[in-house]
């Protein structure tokens, strides 16, 4: 039986890029919020959530290189878990009082991250090969 593309082994690919690309679409945001005239609270919002999760993020990958497989695996879950949560609670918590506002914001949050995870899935998959 032939592993295919997806069973196939490979080293994590470098964070950095992608999330320097996700950072420039929260950057080049702002002057589009400011040209539309639309909540640049909500901007505020998207680009404090990004800086929260991603220096939560490098906190957790710094831990991670200290510990054994094992525990790095665990590492990894929870601190999954815990930004996944963090971000909803966030985001559900300012919907509770202000619709428009989290909407903006969950979707420019969205866009930033559907970009820093497609650049990421190319690294993994069509790099280094």
């Amino acid at each position: 039986m032939r592993a295919g593309l997806p069973a196939t082994p490979r080293p994590e690919p470098g964070h950095l890029l992608p999330a320097l690309a996700g950072s420039i679409v929260i950057l080049f945001a702002l002057p589009l919020f400011l040209i539309l005239d639309w909540n640049t609270t909500a901007w505020a919002l998207a680009a404090v959530l990004w800086l929260a999760i991603h220096a939560l993020d490098f906190v957790l990958r710094r831990a991670r290189k200290d510990t054994g497989n094992l525990a790095a695996s665990g590492m990894q879950a929870f601190g999954l878990l815990f930004k996944t949560l963090g971000l909803l609670v966030v985001l559900f918590a300012v919907a509770a009082s202000d619709a428009h506002l989290a909407l903006a914001a969950a979707l420019l949050y969205a866009l930033a991250y559907t970009l820093e995870l497609g650049l990421s899935m190319v690294a993994y998959f069509g790099g280094g090969r």
